[in-house]
């Protein structure tokens, strides 16, 4: 019998092909987040059991771009960047379990297929999308600087159709980068079973976080958010009622594990 190697599909004899290394990954990128309220019920139709609403504002929702460069312990996708970079919009809202709260990805959208192959295994519910921000830059006038003033905008489409964009004008540094996503990750990891009626191969209530953390100024400011139909996605049902505030970072995280809840 073959053995075989590689921490995810497709294993070989060398596990050279695995779409993805195994843990820890680390990530260095520029965060553009933009909060806002909407109807705490449209927040709630998306929380299953065991979760509940977060117990205070538990209609708010945070929408991130992130440009990532991202690769193992090795580092070596760094030197090949084709399998370091990629962009993603996520879209974040709170609940609690047990009476602890957490942030909770609902949607989000990648452009690279080992993103998604790293959101299958961290429970993060991935799909392809087309997704740009702008970059900023200390020099020239071919980007906007991480100043008062800066503008920088952000778009998200999927399967031809565009469901958000958002322009952000930087006001002042800030101590916080937000609030909605600022807590341990609640998320499901879930298989069906291959056999018809079976419960699930894969059915789990998980836990995880940043192993490390590292971070540079936060700045706050202003955010002019839109939302799009889309036949496919359902973006649009959180609807913006009431902008909180618009936030741009550029961080570093290393994920490395979690836990499982339930």
């Amino acid at each position: 019998m073959a053995h075989v190697r590689g921490f995810l599909h497709p294993k070989t004899a060398t596990g050279r092909s695995s779409l993805i290394p195994s843990p820890p990954w680390h990530y260095s990128g520029d965060l553009l987040t933009v909060e806002y309220r909407t109807d705490p019920a449209r927040v709630a139709e998306l929380l299953p059991d065991p979760l509940a609403p977060a117990p205070d504002d538990p209609g708010a929702v945070a929408i991130i771009w992130a440009d990532w460069q991202s690769c193992s312990d090795s580092a070596e996708e760094l030197l090949d960047p084709v399998r370091a970079q990629y962009k993603e919009c996520f879209v974040v809202v709170r609940c609690s379990f047990e009476g602890r709260t957490y942030s909770r990805c609902v949607y989000i959208w990648v452009d690279k297929d080992f993103a998604i192959a790293r959101g299958l295994h961290q429970g993060y519910p991935k799909k392809f999308g087309s997704v740009h921000q702008t970059r900023p830059h200390p020099y020239g006038r071919g980007a906007p600087r991480i100043a008062p003033g800066g503008r920088f905008g952000a778009t998200l489409a999927a399967a031809d159709r565009r469901l958000a964009e958002a322009v952000v004008t930087l006001r002042e540094p800030s101590e916080t980068n937000g609030f909605v996503n600022g807590h341990p990750m609640a998320h499901h990891r879930h298989l069906p079973s291959i056999e018809p009626g079976r419960p699930p191969a894969l059915d789990e209530l998980i836990e995880s976080g940043g192993a490390a953390f590292e971070a540079g100024q936060a700045w706050t400011g202003d955010a002019d958010l839109r939302l799009f139909d889309s036949p496919t996605e359902e973006l649009s049902r959180l609807t913006v009622e009431e902008p909180i505030a618009a936030y741009y970072r550029q961080v570093g995280v290393t994920w490395n594990g979690g836990r499982v809840l339930a």
